[in-house]
Parts: structure tokens; C-alpha cells; sequence
């Protein structure tokens, strides 16, 4: 039954991507014992996510000692593209990868082309065949995702032949995020520069750090200093916490950027504030600082929305932050502010958002500031599930037909933190359990009924840190939900098919191993 499941599979992969791939064609040198399993896909059928297309077609190119990347047009940003792909290509084959300039000769070549039709900003063609290996994009980020679909043809273990043909692909959503929590538990940046590599490498193009919360102030913000000195050094459990200086959340904006992947930060506010609270007596309405918090309760803090004081804390805060962030979004919060009345809450978001506008950023807000005012353009994150209640899903339709784009996390498919099983640890389960076949398998183009497509900004999955205090815990949580939130974002509707991805997702077993990454190995997936 195995082997009969794996060959419906293939052939699924190659309906529905609407491919004309040749076994024999594609396998090309390099399936070997131990290397990318399992077996019966070739190269194509293993890609993660599934491209718009591809196609086997000829022999492949020779992968080895005299491989040459070659950056064509003189371009700063594109040889820093090659540099990178070198440097991620040379770590499991060992080859030397020179990166020249210049379009002649053999190799692996980088060419921009603003004309290419049916690649988007972000999509990009790869030809393979013995000459040599051509990536074409319109950007250099589409030359950077090309790269990352070559790390998957090239094979495992090192030298051998990529196989011929041409992979077509663009990208179905324009946001593919996930997020880490570092208030609860704090983490250092050369931690979330490592998931940013793990992330980027399946086109996952944004990463949402959530920096503030009940137990901990992370940033280093000038004109308040006690927030990361004081409100900095606590975390869940009572250890030291921990925060970044403005240099080191610099260092990982640059880090991220180098791969294409967007910084999103969040100060969460009204609630989720007393870190905030803690530090400065005078952003309490009585003026009393209360005790730094390391539980895990929700919802019984507040900033004072009547004092004015709030506010040019609300202005220097995120005026420092918009300061530091090159990109778009600033990310706000406003979940469970259950200690704030209604209409104070929706007085305080009214505000709070006027500064994110006068920064020159767009606000990025969980679903719950759909029950006040949007601002114009503000996007809407939804972290609702099965439970939620029909009339607050019914705000974000209304907000969505409003106009405000919506980026998904419903917390019963996407919130990493959820457990796989009830005997997984760590891990929570109040949105139930989230096995990786539940959370892979639905379409983000037609899950909220009323919501649009047209109107889904796209994907993210968070990790909540409340019960994730180590690395090797992130990682077990995160993998390999997280591929599967990459392909939800990346890959065509017509794509989503679980017996295909399962195979697939196998297939990405060698490569998570070589790496280092400590992933479940979920018992519904057929690893090798």
C-alpha cells in the first residue's frame, strides 16, 4: 500500500501542476542511496513549495569542480544574489563556486530581465540543460527564490547533475509570513537570523517579530530607557529575559533584507502592556507601577488611554521604531485588550494609528481592531478559528469589504505553538490540536466565507513562546508546519493536495536533517 499511495501521489503532483515530467529525464545522476527520498519522485515532483510549473525535459547539467556563477549585467544587488547562492551552495557540496561577472560561458547564470512575461516581481524561470543552468527574473528578489529552487534540484550530498528542463513559477499571495514571539521567552537575534535562513530558503518573504508583551520589553528605545533595562529583564518562568540593542535589531532588519524577507515589528498595545507598565508608574492611571509579570495569564493589562502622557509614549516609541524599520508595516497589536472598555479601546486605536500614518508606515493590526475604526489602508491580521464566534468574523468580512486587506493565522491551523498531539511537548492546545496534515490542509482563498481572495494579503504562522524556551523547542514546533505555510503562500490553488505534499514534504526530510533543524516527524508523513 505504501508504494501503491506513493505512485498515486506522483501522479497527482504532475495533474495538477499540469507538468509533462520524464521520469527518466529528471532523475538525471543524482538519486543515490541516502540522498533526497523518497524514491519514487523525481527532482521536479520534490520541489517545496510547488511551483506554477515544471517541466523535465533533456539531459541535466553537470554540478561540479568547474561550476561557475556568473552574474551578468554589472549590478551590485544581483552579485550579491550570487554570492549568496554561492556561499548556500558551496555548504553541502564543498565546490569552490566562483561568481564572476559577465553572461558567457557555462554555469549557473543570473540574468535580469524586466520583460520576462508570467513571473511577477517575485517569480523568475529556471532552465536547465547541459550548457549550463539560466535563472531569469524581473528582480533580483525573483533571483533570489530561483536560487533557493535550485538548492533543491542540486543534490544532497554534494556534486552530481541537476536535472534538464525549466520550472515557470510566481508566487499566489504577495505576504508569507511567520512570526516569533521573544517577549515571552526571550531569544537572541543570531537565533531568529538562523530561522530566517530556514525561512527564506521556501520563499517565505516576511517575518513578524513580536517584541513586546506582559513579560517582557525586548527593544532598546532611546527616550525610555527603562522599558528594556527594566521591563527587558524578566521573562515566563522567572529567568533573566533579555533585550536587543537598536544596533543588533539593525544587524537583523540587514540580515533579513539580504534574503528578501520583510521585518514587520509589533509593540502591542493597549493590552499585552505591563512590561510597558512595570518600567513606568506614569503610564498607569493611578501612577502605581505594578510587579513585573512571568505567568501566562491574558487580558488584565492596560495602558491609561485618558492620560496624555499615553500618548507621546505611543509617538516616541514607534517614531524610534519607524526610525529603525525600512519596511512597510508597523504591527500594533490590539488583541485581547479585555481591560480596556470598548470605547476607550477604540479612542486609544484611533490615535495609535494617526502615529503609525505620521511615521510614514502602514498599520498592521490583529482582527480585533475590526470592532473600531480601521484606518484607511490599515491590514488586519486574523487569528480566529472554528470556534470563533460568527459575529466576529462578520467584522473582519465587513473591514475586508471595506477595503482593508487581511493576512490569515486562524490559531487551529497556523499557530506553531499549538501541540501536534496531546502528548507533544512543549506546546499549548486551546485552539485544539493541530496535527500537519489539519494545518496544511485548507485554502486560504476561500476560508473566511465573505472574504474575497482579491482581499487576502496573504499568509503567516506564528510561534508563540510561552512554552517554547530553547531552540531545539522552536524548531520541533515550527518544522514542518512551517513548509506547509510556505506552500499555502507560494503555490497555485490547484497545487494544495495533501497526498502530493506529503511526498514532497518527505522529500524536504534529508535537507532538514543536513541542517540541523529538529523537526517532528509526524507520524501521517512518509519519511524516508
Amino acid at each position: 500500500m505504501r508504494v501503491l499511495r506513493r505512485t498515486l501521489g506522483t501522479l497527482l503532483v504532475l495533474s495538477v501542476l499540469g507538468t509533462a515530467v520524464s521520469c527518466t529525464a529528471a532523475r538525471g545522476d543524482d538519486a543515490r542511496p541516502g540522498d533526497d527520498a523518497p524514491a519514487a519522485l523525481t527532482p521536479f515532483e520534490r520541489l517545496l513549495p510547488a511551483p506554477l510549473s515544471a517541466r523535465a525535459e533533456g539531459p541535466g547539467y553537470s554540478f561540479g569542480a568547474g561550476t561557475v556563477i556568473r552574474t551578468g549585467r554589472p549590478d551590485e544587488e544581483v552579485r550579491r544574489v550570487g554570492e549568496l547562492l554561492a556561499e548556500q551552495l558551496r555548504g553541502p557540496s564543498g565546490l569552490p563556486l566562483p561568481v564572476v561577472d559577465g553572461a558567457g560561458g557555462d554555469g549557473i547564470r543570473l540574468r535580469i530581465d524586466e520583460e520576462a512575461e508570467g513571473v511577477g516581481d517575485e517569480g523568475y524561470l529556471l532552465d536547465s540543460g547541459p550548457a549550463g543552468i539560466t535563472l531569469t527574473a524581473r528582480t533580483p528578489a525573483g533571483l533570489f527564490h530561483a536560487g533557493q529552487t535550485l538548492r533543491q534540484l542540486v543534490p544532497v550530498s554534494g556534486p552530481g547533475t541537476v536535472p534538464g528542463g525549466r520550472v515557470s513559477d510566481r508566487p499566489r499571495f504577495a505576504y508569507r509570513g511567520a512570526m516569533i514571539d521573544i517577549a515571552r521567552h526571550f531569544f537572541t537575534v543570531e537565533q531568529v537570523k538562523r530561522y530566517v535562513d530556514q525561512l527564506a530558503q521556501y520563499k517565505v518573504n516576511t517575518l513578524h517579530v513580536h517584541l513586546t508583551d506582559d513579560q517582557g520589553w525586548r527593544l532598546a528605545i532611546d527616550s525610555w530607557p527603562r522599558l528594556a533595562e527594566y521591563g527587558g529583564a524578566s521573562e515566563v518562568g522567572g529567568g533573566p529575559g533579555g533585550h536587543w540593542t537598536k544596533d543588533e535589531y539593525r544587524e537583523l532588519v540587514a540580515y533579513a533584507g539580504e534574503r528578501y524577507v520583510e521585518v514587520v515589528p509589533e509593540i502591542d498595545m493597549p493590552g499585552h502592556t505591563n512590561a510597558a507598565l512595570a518600567s513606568y508608574a506614569e503610564l498607569n492611571c493611578d501612577g502605581k507601577a505594578p510587579e513585573r509579570y512571568t505567568g501566562t495569564k491574558v487580558g488584565f493589562s492596560s495602558l491609561c488611554v485618558a492620560k496624555e502622557r499615553t500618548y507621546e509614549f505611543v509617538d516616541q516609541v514607534l517614531g524610534e521604531l519607524a526610525e529603525l524599520t525600512p519596511g512597510r508595516y508597523l504591527h500594533i497589536g490590539g488583541d485581547e485588550a479585555h481591560s480596556t472598555p470598548a470605547a476607550d479601546y477604540a479612542a486609544f486605536m484611533d490615535r495609535a494609528q494617526a502615529v503609525v500614518g505620521r511615521h510614514g508606515k502602514t498599520v498592521v493590526g490583529w482582527h480585533q481592531l475590526a470592532a473600531a475604526r480601521p484606518a484607511e489602508g490599515a491590514v488586519l491580521q486574523y487569528w480566529g478559528h472554528d470556534r470563533t464566534s460568527a459575529a466576529e468574523k462578520a467584522g473582519v468580512v465587513a473591514a475586508a469589504k471595506a477595503g482593508h486587506p487581511v493576512i490569515l493565522s486562524p490559531a487551529d491551523r497556523l499557530y506553531l505553538d499549538m501541540k501536534y498531539e496531546a502528548a507533544t511537548k512543549p506546546g499549548l492546545s486551546w485552539a485544539g490540536l493541530v496535527p500537519v496534515r489539519r494545518s496544511y490542509s485548507w485554502n486560504p482563498g476561500s476560508y473566511l466565507a465573505g472574504v474575497p481572495e482579491s482581499a487576502v494579503l496573504g499568509v503567516e504562522a506564528p510561534l508563540w513562546t510561552e512554552t517554547i524556551a530553547t531552540r531545539a523547542d522552536w524548531e520541533l514546533m515550527a518544522f514542518p508546519r512551517v513548509l506547509g505555510l510556505a506552500e499555502l503562500g507560494w503555490s497555485p490553488a490547484a497545487a494544495l493536495d495533501w497526498a502530493s505534499y506529503s511526498l514532497r514534504l518527505a522529500a524536504q526530510g534529508p535537507r532538514m536533517d543536513a541542517q540541523g533543524i529538529a523537526y517532528y516527524r509526524a507520524p501521517d508523513v512518509p519519511w524516508s
